[in-house]
């Protein structure tokens, strides 16, 4: 790992949806290391957020823009020439897209074929990791995890987006990318992610925050449910090693791959809660009966063999270690400790390879 991640000293690396919980620890992971990124993405969505409290405006290049606007995003990119690009940019959420389902599909299906045609106009570009999510299979909520080539799909807006979003690149990869001799590209699809930073609403352990925060109980409406919890390290960890191998062997590597915890990894909502607070020193927990009729997903789960056994990715924190170091992060800061200190020292010691 320590050779790929090394890959991307002083290389130009383009990152949509910068601003964003996942994609503002790999803008910060990529300044670490010390590559030259360039974010672009919508401003952050909430008043508190990881963008703004590790000061990544000063630190990197940054453009306010939305994925929609295909000018804006092909004159970045001609701009910046970059040779990596890790497209993040999405409406990431299940229940919001009920709500607005033509956004959804607007932000996740056009603004992702702008950022493909873009690609396709910049010869600069070596290598392409799109991340897209599990949930872009059709989730019959069956106990095994799923694969790769398993039918795409979705029930709820968000999830039918991504699915959309994947036949999107494989259009691309087939009819564009492939006749590239030097450009790698590969989609993938990660397990729920956690960790310090999050503020988004409806996500379990933001609302945790928030509600001990507030002095008030955090309320759950599906304590039953169950997700393959990492730590957003965890996938991100993984697109770098994808993308350094598509830079290297562009050919060898494409396609999709899913970045998950083991199935034995898997806990329940009330549980995820239940360590939180345990941790957090305060708070507790009060089971509430759903308002709404939308349908949630209660049972979602990734096989990652292809992950394992061809790139050698395997997750390096157990659940325990990521519910704790979750659960750190966000006591340091309400605390009034600094952000990028305790990001900075997390990053470390998932990757002892940087020291």
């Amino acid at each position: 790992m320590k050779k790929s991640l090394e890959m991307f000293r002083n290389r130009r690396v383009f990152i949509t949806g910068h601003t964003g919980f996942k994609g503002s620890w790999l803008a910060f992971l990529l300044h670490e290391i010390g590559a030259d990124v360039m974010g672009f993405a919508l401003p952050p969505a909430t008043k508190v957020n990881h963008f703004d409290l590790l000061g990544l405006s000063e630190k990197i290049k940054h453009r306010i823009g939305d994925i929609r606007d295909a000018d804006h995003l092909t004159t970045t990119i001609q701009e910046f020439q970059p040779e990596f690009v890790f497209h993040l940019a999405a409406q990431a959420l299940v229940r919001p897209s009920y709500d607005d389902p033509a956004s959804t599909f607007s932000t996740n299906v056009i603004g992702s074929v702008n950022l493909l045609d873009a690609v396709r106009k910049c010869e600069s570009i070596r290598s392409l990791v799109y991340i897209t999510s599990d949930k872009c299979y059709e989730n019959v909520e069956w106990i095994w995890g799923y694969r790769e080539n398993d039918l795409l799909g979705g029930r709820d807006p968000y999830s039918a987006s991504k699915a959309a979003a994947e036949i999107a690149f494989s259009s691309f990869a087939r009819s564009y990318f492939q006749q590239r001799p030097t450009l790698g590209s590969a989609t993938t699809r990660a397990g729920n992610v956690i960790g310090g930073g999050d503020w988004a609403v409806d996500r379990i352990i933001p609302d945790c925050i928030r509600a001990i925060e507030a002095g008030q109980p955090v309320r759950l409406r599906n304590p039953g449910a169950t997700r393959p919890w990492q730590h957003v390290l965890e996938p991100l960890a993984g697109y770098l090693l994808l993308a350094a191998l598509l830079y290297e062997d562009p050919k060898r590597w494409g396609g999709s791959w899913n970045f998950g915890p083991s199935t034995h990894e898997v806990r329940t909502v009330q549980n995820v809660a239940e360590v939180i607070v345990e941790h957090m020193g305060k708070g507790c927990i009060e089971i509430i009966e759903s308002q709404t009729q939308v349908h949630e997903a209660r049972l979602l789960q990734l096989n990652c063999d292809k992950a394992h056994q061809l790139l050698g990715w395997y997750p390096r924190w157990q659940v325990e270690k990521t519910l704790e170091s979750t659960a750190l992060w966000y006591k340091t800061i309400l605390d009034g400790g600094n952000a990028e200190l305790i990001t900075r020292a997390q990053i470390h010691e998932f990757f002892p390879e940087l020291a």
